[in-house]
């Protein structure tokens, strides 16, 4: 690409708020992303042969996160598909008991994110022990809901999920980095979780009968895997992934030298978490649902890498800048807020951090911010408003929950507010105190 090209920051812009535009008027997202950067970087004063360069160079950049996001793909399709997550979510709740029906449902659901499997799965994978809970314990349906999403919510921004690896590919930190700093704000979002969804335990619609029948989502004839053997892929791939910063921290070099990455790390705890189940010969078929899970979110991550391109080819970042600047007003800001803003456009927390990494790192870095500052604010900010009805969870969540439309939309707002603590925290963390 030619170095000397820069395309006009509101060129840039409008590729940007033309890929978003085409996402809410449900265009796949992936060729909304390709074609906002291809008209921005058109109407920036490229060519054809530099807009071509330009998408290239941009798909290119995110290939390192792809390639863990696809290893991600076999922890997850092993979690999900053995059973390992709905036992680890039986044990969670029935270890709390009905008196703790609200922390042990969020906490459930907190687990079985953090422990790699995607929030809308981990959501239908508790929704029906939630209904069950709810029915006995009289606690309503948004109740319920806002303690299964907020709990996913605050699972989500500690887990090897493609949200993760993106906000640390993003400033070219380890994965277990992002995760540990993230672990703090994650206990808020709980915490904040369990006290809205306590107050509501008596607004909104109860839970009928008719809420309970054919509840599939947990075959009674299936054979479930031991609790000791389900914990052995989320134990073995936290432990490997933190020995890097172990190694960091208490200056030992072996385990500095070892350089595991999520790479090999979620792939290796995957295979052994299921020859610990005794699901070896399933390991081909665990494979290729995980993989099948992932290729949305790997040609989305192409997409942002285009559109990314694009806004990082542009003086964009620099405008962003001088106006903060002159607004005095704190930069720290953007990292939150663009986070914020770009899962709302995309009602994703995966895409949102995909875009606002790829779109407005270099500014956000511009103003002294730190790699792991940045990463913590917009992935934290990532998970603040991502339930909006033009995106799939919406729906996947109301449907799990037999509500409707209106019924699941009046939810929103709580998950905003437990979403937020989140971000507030990450943000007063380390943006402001620089921890």
């Amino acid at each position: 690409m030619d170095s000397s090209l820069v395309i006009s920051w509101w060129a840039a812009l409008a590729g940007l708020a033309i890929a978003i535009i085409l996402i809410l008027r449900r265009l796949n997202p992936v060729y909304s992303l390709i074609l906002g950067a291809i008209i921005g970087s058109l109407l920036g004063g490229a060519n054809l042969v530099q807009t071509l360069d330009i998408l290239i160079k941009g798909s290119q950049s995110v290939m390192g996160t792809v390639l863990r996001v696809l290893a991600a793909g076999m922890l997850a399709g092993v979690m999900m598909e053995s059973g390992a997550a709905d036992t680890l979510a039986r044990a969670i709740v029935t270890k709390l008991g009905d008196r703790f029906a609200i922390l042990s449902l969020a906490l459930a659901t907190m687990v079985i994110t953090a422990v790699g499997v995607f929030i809308p799965v981990a959501v239908l994978i508790v929704a029906p022990i939630a209904l069950e809970v709810g029915k006995k314990m009289h606690i309503s349906k948004l109740a319920l809901l806002v303690a299964l999403s907020g709990g996913g919510k605050a699972g989500n921004i500690i887990s090897p999920n493609p949200n993760t690896i993106a906000a640390a590919k993003g400033f070219n930190l380890e994965l277990s980095q992002v995760m540990i700093a993230d672990f703090v704000p994650a206990l808020f979002a709980l915490l904040a979780t369990v006290i809205i969804a306590s107050l509501l335990k008596h607004k909104g619609a109860a839970i009928l009968d008719a809420d309970l029948e054919n509840l599939t989502s947990i075959p009674t004839d299936k054979k479930f895997p031991s609790l000791k053997s389900s914990l052995v892929t989320p134990v073995l791939a936290i432990v490997l992934l933190l020995l890097n910063p172990i190694g960091s921290i208490f200056h030992i070099t072996f385990l500095t030298k070892l350089n595991l990455d999520a790479m090999y790390v979620l792939p290796l705890a995957a295979i052994a978490g299921a020859l610990a189940m005794k699901q070896g010969k399933q390991i081909k078929s665990y494979a290729k649902s995980g993989i099948d899970r992932m290729t949305d979110v790997v040609l989305i991550l192409i997409g942002a890498g285009t559109i990314g391109a694009t806004i990082t080819s542009s003086n964009l970042p620099a405008k962003i800048i001088d106006l903060i600047n002159m607004g005095h007003i704190s930069g720290i800001l953007l990292a939150p807020i663009s986070g914020v803003l770009m899962a709302a456009a995309s009602a994703s927390t995966s895409t949102g951090v995909i875009l606002a990494t790829g779109s407005f790192s270099k500014a956000i870095l511009g103003f002294g911010v730190t790699p792991l500052a940045a990463a913590a604010m917009i992935h934290t900010g990532g998970i603040v408003i991502d339930q909006l009805p033009h995106g799939n969870y919406f729906h996947v969540t109301a449907n799990a929950m037999h509500m409707n439309i209106k019924e699941r939309s009046r939810a929103i707002l709580y998950e905003a507010i437990v979403g937020a603590s989140a971000m507030i925290a990450a943000t007063v963390m380390y943006g402001f105190l620089h921890l």
